[in-house]
């Protein structure tokens, strides 16, 4: 939807058409990382244009949790390592074929041999500057990466402007998960002033704190058993029903 536009020093976003999804291009020692680029091929590609034009290697990749739009990569990139935390590396690698088949289902031009191809990010958290918020809520390993020096929070599929927080059907009491999460990126959040989520706009400024209340309020209508008062849901993004109705269902089985 657009080209790579710089949001802090050294970072840098791309946004897909497909559901809003945002590429994070970080600058470290030596290069650059890619943090879950996506979506289309011709969306990888132009991105590889944008990386080109930054003059940088790229010596890594990370996924910010297993779920197929977040484990996609392209040749121009390069053969370098790409890593998830060791549970997302895990399920990626056992759901590879499945992620292949949803990325062939739901994007076009996708490199399907490429799909799902991490590792373990070793334990001192290297290439990746910063640190690594590794939660359970939404997925298994999923990850936030806090680039403190930036004033800068990746937050993966969390605090976005779009989606209401969406809960892990395969895991247990996510409403608990999501307030752990929350409460450990709003520590965070303390040293930063700019928020890219998964999915959405970036959050500048006051907008921060506006996206934490607004997770932090859907989750705790889930827990009371009342129905949300939520912008991100209405007739304008009808397709959110389903993976609403699913969280009240989890939510009440946990009550």
């Amino acid at each position: 939807m657009g080209k790579l536009q710089q949001v802090a020093d050294g970072v840098w976003v791309r946004q897909s058409e497909w559901v809003w999804s945002n590429s994070v291009v970080v600058r470290v020692e030596g290069g650059l990382v890619l943090i879950d680029p996506g979506i289309h091929g011709s969306e990888l590609s132009r991105l590889a244009d944008d990386v080109d034009q930054l003059g940088l290697p790229v010596v890594a990749g990370f996924a910010t949790h297993p779920h197929w739009d977040h484990l996609l990569w392209h040749p121009r990139f390069g053969d370098v390592p790409r890593y998830a935390t060791p549970a997302a590396a895990h399920v990626a690698t056992q759901a590879r074929e499945r992620a292949r088949a949803m990325a062939a289902e739901s994007a076009s031009g996708v490199p399907l041999d490429l799909v799902a191809h991490v590792t373990a990010l070793p334990s001192d958290g290297r290439p990746l500057p910063g640190e690594i918020i590794d939660h359970r809520a939404h997925a298994v390993g999923h990850a936030a990466v806090l680039l403190a020096d930036r004033g800068v929070l990746v937050a993966g599929d969390m605090l976005s402007d779009v989606l209401i927080p969406l809960f892990d059907s395969r895991q247990e009491d996510q409403v608990r998960a999501y307030e752990a999460a929350l409460d450990q990126l709003t520590e965070a959040a303390g040293h930063v002033d700019v928020v890219i989520p998964g999915h959405g706009a970036v959050a500048v400024g006051p907008e921060v704190t506006a996206r934490f209340a607004a997770d932090r309020a859907y989750v705790d209508a889930l827990r009371r058993g009342v129905e949300p008062v939520d912008a991100r849901l209405g007739p304008h993004a009808d397709w959110l029903y389903g993976p609403h109705r699913s969280n009240v269902e989890q939510a009440a089985q946990g009550r």
